[in-house]
């Protein structure tokens, strides 16, 4: 995650810094998040993540903190898939100056203090996992299909362990036999598992269990998905978002608390 954005009291330089309105926000943001939409800031800001000043005739004029606080809950989302009520509980911690809550947090910086320059969009991101350390990091700005020996290299994983991932349903090639760099962090997290003895045979239930609850999500966002309103993809954009995060995090929670016998106290 980027270094902490600027607290509440904002300094006197961020003060005197231009506001900017809605859709410059979103053009400043784009580079590193391309699936950033008006509607979604306009849902941060009704979630309480950001809350930008209004001009006497009801517009709204972000500050530079208030760029950087939106990149840091996009970056939160994106990178670490956590949750908006544990982003916010983070951002009402770093705003009383204290360190944001949970191992791996970002450290805060002073606030009203410069935004570091954004960095090059890394493309797919990958997942926030033990096993994320095991492969190279990001995707070296690889996008689009990758043929099997590029991607099997970019894994981790040698030609038969990728056939063996594709074999019981971890990975889908394509009619040509190539993979999509979407698809990184999943080969990775199986090259990490494989040097630990568990092979993509044992993983099927894995993929059985996500199968499951993409269904579930698919059901929660059907009612989005039918309405005829403008802003009806970007408002399932961001409930996918936040159902895809509660998951992964019902899902370690679970595995920790079976795991937590283990090891004496």
């Amino acid at each position: 995650m980027p270094g902490a954005p600027a607290g509440a009291s904002r300094d006197g330089a961020d003060a005197r810094t231009p506001r900017l309105a809605i859709g410059a926000v979103l053009t400043a943001l784009r580079d590193d998040f391309p699936d950033v939409t008006i509607s979604k800031i306009r849902f941060l800001e009704a979630e309480g993540l950001v809350s930008p000043e209004r001009t006497a005739s009801g517009y709204r004029k972000f500050s530079r903190a208030d760029v950087e606080r939106l990149r840091y809950v996009l970056t939160a989302q994106r990178d670490h898939y956590l949750p908006l009520k544990v982003i916010k509980e983070h951002l009402e911690a770093l705003d009383r100056g204290l360190p944001a809550p949970g191992a791996g947090s970002p450290p805060p910086a002073a606030p009203g203090a410069a935004a570091p320059p954004p960095e090059p969009s890394p493309g797919p991101p990958p997942a926030p996992s033990p096993s994320q350390a095991a492969g190279p990091a990001g995707d070296g700005g690889m996008s689009g299909p990758m043929d099997a020996d590029a991607f099997a290299a970019a894994a981790g994983l040698d030609p038969g362990q990728l056939a063996d991932c594709v074999q019981y349903g971890l990975l889908v090639p394509d009619a040509e036999g190539r993979h999509p760099a979407a698809d990184l962090p999943v080969a990775r997290a199986a090259a990490g598992l494989a040097r630990h003895g568990i092979e993509a045979r044992h993983l099927r239930f894995f993929r059985t269990a996500a199968e499951r609850e993409a269904d579930l999500v698919e059901q929660l966002l059907a009612p989005v998905l039918r309405s005829r309103a403008e802003d009806a993809r970007d408002r399932a954009a961001a409930k996918l978002a936040e159902l895809s995060a509660l998951s992964v995090q019902l899902h370690r929670g679970l595995l920790e608390a079976r795991l937590r016998g283990l090891l004496p106290s």
